[in-house]
């Protein structure tokens, strides 16, 4: 299968080099993990994460992440490029000094010069566009003034159609057969070979983020311009497709190596915000949601999911000293001793701090006995505390802040209900009534309580109606008619990408594989560092350790931009129709997406989101307007001074909620979770104390739990407890044991198989008419049929006679079949 061997090194066995041991592939029969790596003791003490999650990052980082430190500069460039040919125009005045109508003039003129023929002239009329769009840096003095101009020089850009021309150089640019033939022949492909692409994508990008960005001091025009903006992007008049397909197709075409000259971060970057602006953010997904159950007379939504885990508090682990003095009175005999104040302390955490984190560099999935070499690991200053840390000392049980409700309200599935009463009339009764859940003649009174409360909870999901709507509509195509379909921005996008979906996930895993910090350098992997190593390799020490920064946060922001992207598809796809979000899951599940989320989480977490590979004095706007001061080794490794990175924490979390979303209600990919050991691996990510992470992390074991065994469930009762305190609940679900798993014959392949089905059932229906072929009218007049002229091969003139000879005259004409046909 094509998708299956798309990222096939994306298992999580694949490890980073110089990270622990190395992990092997799996064997036939053995584990795909061999173990989780060690990490410092003291980064169990991490702080709590003060991170509100959102659609992006502030509107000056966002900007700031266009462009790498290799870049820094052509800044200058476009500067010149500017003025050169400003000074000609109007001289001895500056920007902000004209008026709107002067402005508007020279801006037209600016567009004229792209127009011309001369490659050179029309690359120096899109470096003075971009220094507009930049923000005109060299009239300004403070970052705050460079962002106002940039963001009042691109509305008055869009205003005067800079967009459509810089697309039609962009098409120009795609097409460049010359430029992917040159780049294919270079041994090293570096900044330079990506430099017309880059302006175009920059100005691009520029100009979304700025219109996409609200502010409430916007003048009525500029709301204005930005509704008609995201129409053309949703809707395009002139081409036939959505403008992010472009973008995908830009992906593709670099990922299958024809075009590997393409400056992938910035089409990635490009690509999310339009995505962000044409199908909207979280916020608009939920006011999507909350109209489409009143179009179908659903109940509105219990709550609003995005409030209530920014109402969440994260768990953090309790102090070590009473638990590790406990252990060593019990390892010296001395068990008997307080047993009732210690199981207290116990349930105390259990309701304060549900998942104590009781792995200090030894998880309890490989070593049972979690009191072995604990006292041997303890340094000096540990023991110190021990010894202060009296029975004195202990909480007392008044201070105690009990929860005072769960965060969810809990619901439940019709199935749910279903299954409960099938059950119980098996039970009680002997027989069953299949769906039928209203009768309930026969059963016991606290049946009768039961079906009461499970309907109360019951939850129906816009899913459950499109999915039974699409069975009506295969059973009766006839009757019901055709399907009126709305046509929405997110429709149009999954039209236009149907048929070429596949590839669009598999090149995005394999980029975002290539950009996992656990990855190998391999050779056969595709290379993304193209729009950020210059041409000249650095030479001394200081150099290098810039590019190595500059590497690394290309990477981040590639991460952060396709885990964005996919789940913002996911989400809009399963609001629109649940069978297009199974269609763009099932091709991430075959293309390896499950395991490479889990190669990428195993690696050391905490250093992943508090790492510092940003050099502040070098961002835009802060470059533009300040004097560089002289770098050195140290305030290179120093960074920045923020607590965490934001875009490897968003990262994280969008991560998560796409294997989520991948895995809710599929047994067959839930078991994948399972086989490929991911419990370790997503324990050691609880030990980032911030809640969506911590929800999103528990949710994933939850689903797991009844598979992994007695002996884990043991094992982990703080993991268990913060999954019940946390987690929505599920009225009759048995997450939390699993007695009778073994004799469920679940059939994995068939569960996957049903669903494609359904999928292509779904697909032909509603896209593919022309093959629809079944209740088409037939042309049953005989002169009309033989009078429609065939397009004849040039060569069939030559050989008629022949073919009459052979296929008619020379052929017995046997009259009983030709009775069968009528």
């Amino acid at each position: 299968m094509e998708e299956a061997g798309a990222a096939g090194s994306a298992g999580p066995g694949d490890g980073a080099p110089g990270r622990g041991r190395p992990l092997q592939p799996p064997a036939k029969g053995r584990e795909l993990f061999r173990g989780p790596r060690k990490e410092p003791e003291g980064s169990v003490d991490c702080p709590s994460v003060e991170f509100e999650y959102g659609d992006a990052d502030g509107y000056a980082a966002e900007l700031s992440e266009l462009y790498s430190y290799t870049e820094e500069p052509e800044f200058t460039i476009n500067r010149k490029c500017f003025e050169e040919d400003f000074q000609t125009q109007v001289q001895g005045k500056r920007w902000p000094e004209l008026d709107l109508a002067q402005q508007k003039a020279y801006v037209m003129r600016l567009l004229d010069g792209l127009e011309v023929v001369n490659r050179d002239k029309r690359l120096k009329a899109a470096r003075a566009v971009l220094y507009l769009a930049q923000g005109v840096f060299g009239e300004c003095d403070m970052e705050a003034e460079v962002l106002h101009w940039s963001r009042h020089n691109n509305f008055l850009l869009y205003q005067m159609g800079t967009f459509s021309a810089f697309l039609e150089l962009l098409n120009m640019e795609i097409d460049n057969s010359q430029a992917c033939s040159s780049a294919l022949r270079k041994p090293a492909i570096s900044l330079a070979d990506s430099t017309e692409l880059r302006v175009l994508l920059s100005v691009m990008y520029l100009m979304v983020e700025n219109i996409r960005v609200e502010a409430e001091a916007d003048p009525p025009e500029w709301k204005s311009s930005r509704e008609t903006f995201r129409t053309e992007l949703s809707f395009p008049v002139h081409s036939e497709e959505p403008f992010a397909l472009l973008l995908f197709t830009m992906v593709a075409k670099f990922c299958s190596g024809h075009a590997p000259h393409f400056p992938m971060k910035k089409v990635l970057l490009l690509l999310w915000k339009v995505l962000l602006f044409t199908l909207g953010g979280f916020e608009a997904l939920q006011a999507t949601k909350t109209k489409k159950r009143e179009e179908l007379g659903l109940p509105p939504l219990p709550e609003d999911s995005i409030q209530v885990v920014r109402r969440m508090r994260a768990a953090s682990p309790p102090t070590y000293t009473i638990e590790l003095l406990d252990q060593q009175s019990s390892k010296r005999g001395h068990r008997s001793r307080r047993p009732l104040v210690k199981q207290d302390s116990l349930d105390i955490y259990n309701e304060r701090d549900p998942f104590k984190n009781d792995e200090a560099g030894v998880d309890e999935e490989e070593n049972d006995d979690v009191d072995s070499g604990i006292e041997g690991e303890l340094d000096l200053m540990e023991r110190d505390a021990i010894i202060q840390a009296g029975p004195a000392q202990r909480p007392p049980i008044e201070r105690v802040s009990f929860p005072k409700g769960l965060p969810w309200a809990p619901k439940v599935r019709q199935k749910d209900i279903e299954h409960f009463l099938e059950a119980s009339r098996n039970k009680f009764i002997g027989f069953t009534l299949g769906q039928d859940t209203d009768t309930l003649v026969g059963l016991p009174r606290p049946i009768h309580e039961s079906v009461k409360t499970l309907k109360q909870h019951k939850y129906v999901s816009i899913s459950d109606v499109q999915i039974k709507n699409e069975e009506e509509l295969e059973k009766c195509p006839m009757s019901l008619g055709e399907e009126e379909v709305q046509e929405t921005p997110c429709e149009m996008l999954y039209r236009a990408m149907l048929y070429n979906l596949p590839q669009y996930m598999i090149a995005l895993l394999k980029i975002l594989l290539a950009a996992a910090p656990t990855s190998k350098a391999k050779t056969d992997s595709i290379n993304i560092l193209a729009d950020v190593l210059p041409e000249e390799m650095p030479i001394t020490v200081l150099q290098s350790m810039k590019l190595g920064v500059d590497v690394n946060r290309h990477k981040e922001i590639v991460v952060k931009s396709i885990s964005a992207s996919l789940l913002l598809l996911l989400k809009h796809f399963k609001v629109n129709h649940i069978y297009q979000f199974e269609y763009v899951s099932q091709h991430l599940v075959f293309a390896n997406c499950i395991p490479l989320i889990l190669k990428f989480f195993n690696q050391n977490i905490l250093s992943y989101i508090t790492a510092k590979n940003s050099i502040s004095v070098l961002d835009y706007p802060h470059c533009t307007v300040h004097e560089l001061p002289e770098l050195t080794a140290e305030s290179l490794e120093t960074g920045d001074n923020n607590q965490f990175c934001w875009r490897n924490l968003f990262s994280c979390i969008n991560l998560l909620r796409l294997l989520n979303k991948l895995t809710k209600w599929k047994h067959s990919r839930t078991m994948m979770l399972v086989v490929f050991k991911s419990a370790p691996i997503l324990k050691r990510a609880l030990k980032v104390k911030q809640a969506m992470m911590q929800l999103y992390v528990l949710k994933l074991l939850k689903i797991q739990t009844k598979y992994l065994g007695r002996q884990w469930r043991k094992s982990n009762m703080k993991t268990m407890s913060a999954i019940y305190q946390k987690v929505r609940h599920r009225m009759n679900d048995d997450w939390a044991y699993g007695n009778d798993i073994d004799a469920r014959p679940w059939d994995f392949q068939a569960e996957e198989c049903t669903l494609r089905a359904n999928i292509e059932a779904f697909n032909i229906r509603r896209y593919d008419k022309s093959q629809d072929s079944e209740f088409a009218p037939v042309d049953n007049c005989l002169q009309s049929v033989l009078g429609q002229r065939l397009e004849l091969p040039e060569d069939f003139h030559y050989s008629y006679e022949l073919w009459l000879e052979r296929e008619v005259f020379s052929q017995p004409i046997r009259w009983e079949e030709l009775l069968h046909y009528q």
